[in-house]
């Protein structure tokens, strides 16, 4: 018995002892995690004391990329300068509403105030006129100068000849009333959105906004033109559809998520604020943002392609490669189907359009003129000689009336201007917009101007690290000359294009960029009128390329002209998607197919075994297909890593912009 407990109190005081060995053991390894930690938290301090970026980590925000992500929670918007495309990710096709909001005078007596589609600045100049004819000119150049199908060439229509019938037209009464009415406000709606907005009466206390134009925030100095005002103007009409068009409950949202399509060339304070809006007042749980190029190229199912987006009031142009759009590709021209529309209504006239009541400045009557446009206009040059057409009226309070109008060449010139922008008459305005450098922001303390301040501190330590091994070395004042020669070469190497003899162009961003290496390298004393000489060379460059109008054709030769190697050349000429819905006239695959052409670089008709023109990739509408490439990319289990969470946003801001952007910030 004696011997059982002494057996049985060895075992316990063995046991104890290994216990406290442990104890002592694991004291040891977590007072060594706190030693480390600390160690940690010092060596930040040192690096944050030295500007060392470090990648945003918040670790106080639980990872929320795990989460099971449910297409049918996913909201896409892609807002447009005319319409606004919506719709789950789930959505055979989307919700499509005029992008328009109606706001109710807060003040009886208050001037009312209407934004116009189809006015824009730079009209009614006097070398308006004069600037029209020559392009007219070059275009009837271009029709007569290319033959039919049959080998024969293309007989001009006598514009006199419909001046003289159609000035002869009185419209026939189809019916005394019309179905259509204005939009009742006897209810005194502070807001309208959509068609609702377009249908109220003029003499109703409303104003018209279109929140985007041309691409960009509409931003003017008018009433409800400011950047707080537009953005109460985009919440309205986003979040009305989505109420009242996708039947989500506004208090919903912060179960679902939100992808929102941008241009390629964008102003990034005003999508800031745009994402700003989307999470913290609109309240989604998270957002990606995404360009519209790229979304094109999900949707078509292409890996590759210049991708050509015709809108109604602009018109973009890019290279994309494996899901990545090529910075120096970028171009974005400022018309689009507006301005088309606006050609056309001037073409009428020209031709005596029996409808003599017809104004630019009555919404209605440009809706009419956009309907004539899609129906009657084309790009098939088989078509020819005087053509009769029927077409109707019918607006609120007025019969409905039919009238007949003769017309010929009109049909063709007016989408011919999109080759020859000159037609359209705008003077003293920035035609050609390039990819710029970003101004900085507060909130983003490592934006462009911190890499390029780093940058060129670290250039200028190696640089004299250099001078002082090449000083040492016998004849080293040669290897100093050879150095400063270098730098001014690397400093004058721009995009292609960009030289007197080409059509090209220089970006932005790196024409600043250049100024702030020139300006670095003068501080030094090296070659400072020979590098102010080349930089004010190339801003005047610059300058005349933006100032000049570039045709479709030629937009789409110069972007793929701005890529890197010539593989990457010849994947863009053998997949040109066109998309938006600026270009769907008849014929005009084949009309872009030829001109591309004929007009690209020689050499590289060898090499190109196919040139394609993309117009309906899988039969599916233009307008579609950038929506459809946003639907396409919620699916993804690569975009897991690239959504903003509310709480995310809320604590870095910007930053997670450039952290998480699937394009370069």
């Amino acid at each position: 018995m004696l011997l059982r407990f002494a057996r049985a109190r060895v075992c316990i005081d063995t046991f104890c002892l290994n216990f406290t060995v442990d104890m002592t053991q694991a004291e040891k390894i977590q007072d060594n995690g706190k030693e480390k930690d600390k160690e940690r938290e010092k060596e930040k301090d040192k690096e944050q004391q030295r500007g060392v970026k470090r990648p945003i980590a918040p670790a106080a925000i639980p990872d929320p990329l795990q989460e099971q992500i449910q297409s049918s929670f996913v909201i896409v918007i892609h807002p447009g300068s005319k319409t606004l495309h919506i719709g789950r990710a789930t959505d055979t096709l989307p919700v499509t509403v005029p992008h328009v909001i109606a706001r109710r005078h807060k003040q009886s007596g208050q001037p009312r105030f209407e934004d116009n589609l189809l006015s824009r600045e730079g009209l009614n100049k006097p070398e308006t006129n004069e600037q029209r004819q020559n392009g007219l000119k070059m275009i009837d150049q271009a029709i007569w100068s290319k033959k039919m199908s049959n080998g024969v060439r293309r007989t001009p229509a006598s514009t006199e000849q419909a001046r003289a019938y159609n000035c002869q037209i009185r419209p026939a009464v189809l019916d005394s009333t019309t179905r259509v009415r204005w939009t009742n406000t006897a209810h005194h709606p502070s807001f309208l959105v959509g068609e609702e907005a377009i249908f109220v009466n003029p003499n109703d206390c409303y104003d018209i906004h279109w929140p985007i134009m041309r691409g960009q925030l509409n931003i003017h100095c008018g009433p409800g033109g400011s950047l707080t005002a537009v953005l109460a103007d985009l919440e309205t009409i986003w979040s009305h559809t989505i109420q009242k068009q996708l039947d989500i409950p506004l208090k919903d949202l912060k179960y679902y998520r939100c992808i929102l399509l941008v241009p390629d060339i964008c102003n990034r304070q005003h999508i800031k604020e745009v994402v700003n809006m989307l999470l913290l007042v609109m309240g989604f749980s998270a957002v990606i943002v995404h360009q519209e190029s790229v979304c094109a190229t999900f949707g078509s199912g292409l890996s590759s392609a210049c991708v050509v987006d015709v809108g109604d009031q602009k018109t973009s142009v890019c290279c994309v490669e494996d899901g990545v759009s090529h910075r120096n590709s970028r171009l974005c021209l400022a018309y689009g189907g507006s301005d088309v529309t606006r050609t056309f209504y001037w073409l009428l006239q020209r031709a005596g359009f029996p409808y003599r009541d017809c104004q630019l400045s009555n919404r209605l009557d440009c809706q009419l003129l956009q309907h004539l446009k899609e129906t009657l206009c084309h790009l098939d040059q088989d078509i020819s000689g005087l053509q009769d057409h029927e077409f109707q009226t019918r607006f609120p309070e007025a019969p409905a009336l039919l009238y007949q109008v003769r017309l010929g060449d009109e049909k063709l010139e007016a989408p011919m201007g999109l080759f020859y922008p000159t037609t359209f008459g705008v003077v003293g305005q920035k035609m050609t917009l390039l990819q710029y450098r970003c101004q900085g922001d507060l909130e983003d303390p490592y934006d462009d101007h911190y890499l390029l301040a780093t940058q060129i501190k670290q250039d200028q330590s190696s640089k004299s690290a250099v001078d002082r091994k090449a000083v040492s070395r016998p004849g080293g004042g040669l290897d100093a000359d050879a150095s400063g020669q270098a730098g001014i070469g690397e400093l004058s190497n721009l995009p292609r294009g960009c030289g007197s003899n080409s059509s090209g162009g220089v970006t932005k961003g790196e024409l600043e960029l250049a100024t702030a290496q020139g300006e670095c390298l003068m501080v030094a004393g090296e070659a400072e009128e020979p590098l102010s000489a080349n930089l004010s060379r190339k801003t005047a460059i610059l300058s005349q390329f933006e100032s000049k109008a570039l045709g479709l054709d030629k937009a789409i030769l110069h972007s793929i002209d701005c890529c890197a190697s010539d593989e990457t050349k010849r994947k863009m000429y053998s997949s040109i998607l066109v998309v938006g819905g600026g270009l769907m006239f008849h014929g005009a695959q084949e009309f872009l197919l030829h001109r591309i052409i004929n007009k690209m670089p020689p050499s590289f008709r060898r090499l190109v075994d196919n040139v394609e023109v993309i117009l309906r990739p899988k039969d599916m509408d233009p307008w579609l297909i950038s929506w459809k490439g946003g639907a396409v990319l919620a699916c993804l289990d690569t975009t897991q890593e690239m959504w903003i969470h509310q709480r995310e946003w809320q604590r870095f801001s910007v930053r997670m912009l450039r952290e998480r952007a699937a394009f370069v910030w």
